[in-house]
């Protein structure tokens, strides 16, 4: 089955970027990455993707602003993937609009089913 969503990867960890690029792409997603959030917003604007991960350590800008930024006027998922584990980061995050939260490390079987009840 192939639904071919593409999804954003937007976080400054190179591992992470990796290990999220094989585990999407080997299940039948296309993937964009950026590294800040300055080139995710970019890309969100331009061609926006079908769901987001965001994680909220970036170096540039809180993920939390970004996800804040997103929401004026970006509909669909986020995701938000984080170390950041205090139940007050996760309910700021949810309350600000993220669809999801995951605290890393992450397992890759649970990610990838809750992108796809979001989808």
């Amino acid at each position: 089955m192939s639904n071919a969503a593409e999804i954003l990867v937007i976080d400054d960890e190179p591992q992470i970027r990796k290990l999220l690029n094989i585990t999407l792409q080997s299940n039948d997603y296309r993937v964009k990455e950026a590294v800040n959030a300055r080139e995710g917003l970019a890309l969100v604007a331009n061609h926006p993707p079908d769901l987001i991960l965001l994680d909220l350590g970036l170096p540039d800008e809180s993920g939390h602003v970004v996800l804040e930024k997103l929401r004026e006027w970006y509909s669909k998922p986020i995701i938000i993937l984080s170390v950041q584990s205090s139940e007050e980061d996760i309910v700021r995050a949810l309350d600000n609009g993220a669809n999801d939260y995951l605290v890393k490390p992450f397992r890759t079987g649970e990610l990838l089913a809750r992108m796809r009840s979001l989808l």
